[in-house]
C-alpha cells in the first residue's frame, strides 16, 4: 500500500511537470510569459508553504527572503561582474544566512509576536533597500542587461531574454522546488515538523529538540524563497524595492491559502488561479481587488481548506 501511495504520488508530480513543459510549445507568448512568472513565484509560495502550512509558523515577512535572493543575484551581476550562475548562487547564500539569522531571534517568540518580529525585519530589510539607493536605485529599481544574465554551458549559452528558455529555466527551478518539497514533507523530518504544528509541547516532551526542527524549517523556507527571488533577477532582469514590500508578504500567505496550505501542489494551484483573477478581472474594471475579496470569501465558504486541500480531504486522501 504505502509503494502503491509513492507510485501515485511521483505519477501526478511527474505528470504535472510533463504537462507544464508541453505548454512551452502549447501557449500563445503572452500565457507563456504569465507562467514563466508563475513557476518562479510559485516556488516562492512553496517555501512560504514549508514554514507556515506544514510547520504552523505564520510570519508576515518573506518578502525579506525573496528579496534577500533578488538582490543577492542582482547586485552581484549589475555591480561585480558576476556570471549569473554565480549570481544565483549569491542569492541563495543571501537566503540562507538571512533565514538562519531572523530564525534564530524571532523564533524566540510564539503567536502574534512571532509574525510582528518577522514583519519587523522585513520593514528594516525594505527600508535598507530604499537607505542605500546609491546601489540599489531604490523604487526605480535595477535592470539588468540581457548579456549579463547569460548562461554559459559546456558548449552551449542560454538566454533568458528568449521566451523559450525563460519559461524552461522557470520550469527547470520549479520542478526542481517540487521534488525539494515532496522529499521533505516524506522525509521523517517533514512529519517531525507537521506533529510539532500540531503538538508543540508533546514533541518536546518526547524528547524532539523543537527549536532546531523550527529553524531548520525556516532555513529551508527561506532558501526556496530566496532561490524564488534570485531567478526572479536573472530572468526577468529587473531588481526592485518593491518586492521587498509588504505586499510581497502577504501574497504568498494569500496563494498558499487558496491552494491550500500542508500541499505539495497548493502553492502552484494557487498562485495560477490568483494570478488569472487579476489578469482577467482587471481587463474588466479597476475594481479588481474587490472580485479578489469576493473570490477569497468564497473560498473560505466552501473550500476552507484551500482548494487542493478540500480536494484531498473530500476525495484523495493520499495526496502529500
Amino acid at each position: 500500500m504505502r509503494t502503491d501511495g509513492l507510485a501515485r504520488i511521483v505519477a501526478l508530480h511527474l505528470g504535472l511537470v510533463l504537462l507544464l513543459l508541453a505548454l512551452n510549445w502549447l501557449l500563445p507568448e503572452y500565457h507563456r510569459g504569465v507562467f514563466s512568472r508563475i513557476l518562479v513565484l510559485a516556488v516562492f509560495a512553496m517555501g512560504y508553504n514549508v514554514m507556515f502550512g506544514y510547520t504552523g509558523l505564520l510570519s508576515l515577512g518573506h518578502a525579506m527572503f525573496f528579496a534577500a535572493g533578488l538582490y543577492g543575484a542582482g547586485l552581484t551581476v549589475y555591480h561585480l561582474g558576476w556570471p549569473a550562475p554565480a549570481g544565483f548562487a549569491a542569492g541563495l547564500a543571501a537566503g540562507l544566512a538571512l533565514a538562519l539569522a531572523v530564525g534564530v531571534l524571532a523564533l524566540r517568540t510564539t503567536g502574534v509576536a512571532f509574525m510582528i518580529v518577522t514583519l519587523m525585519f522585513a520593514q528594516v530589510i525594505y527600508l535598507l533597500t530604499l537607505y542605500f539607493t546609491t546601489y540599489t536605485r531604490g523604487e526605480e529599481g535595477l535592470v539588468l542587461a540581457p548579456e549579463d544574465r547569460f548562461i554559459a554551458l559546456p558548449g552551449a549559452v542560454l538566454d533568458p531574454t528568449d521566451p523559450s528558455t525563460r519559461y524552461l529555466l522557470a520550469l527547470a527551478l520549479f520542478a526542481a522546488a517540487l521534488a525539494a518539497t515532496v522529499a521533505i514533507v516524506r522525509a521523517p523530518f517533514g512529519r517531525t515538523l507537521v506533529a510539532i504544528r500540531e503538538n508543540e509541547e508533546r514533541m518536546r516532551m518526547l524528547g524532539y529538540d523543537v527549536f532546531a526542527n523550527k529553524l531548520a524549517a525556516v532555513a529551508v523556507s527561506g532558501v526556496l524563497c530566496a532561490a524564488a527571488g534570485a531567478a526572479y533577477a536573472l530572468l526577468f532582469g529587473y531588481v526592485g524595492a518593491g518586492f521587498a514590500s509588504i505586499q510581497y508578504s502577504i501574497l504568498p500567505l494569500l496563494w498558499v491559502l487558496l491552494g491550500g496550505a500542508a500541499t505539495t501542489l497548493g502553492p502552484i494551484v494557487g498562485t495560477l488561479a490568483m494570478f488569472y483573477v487579476v489578469d482577467v478581472t482587471s481587463g474588466y474594471t479597476s475594481a479588481y481587488l474587490l472580485v479578489v475579496g469576493l473570490a477569497l470569501i468564497l473560498l473560505i465558504l466552501y473550500f476552507p481548506r484551500g482548494l487542493v486541500g478540500t480536494l484531498r480531504e473530500r476525495w484523495l486522501p493520499w495526496l502529500p
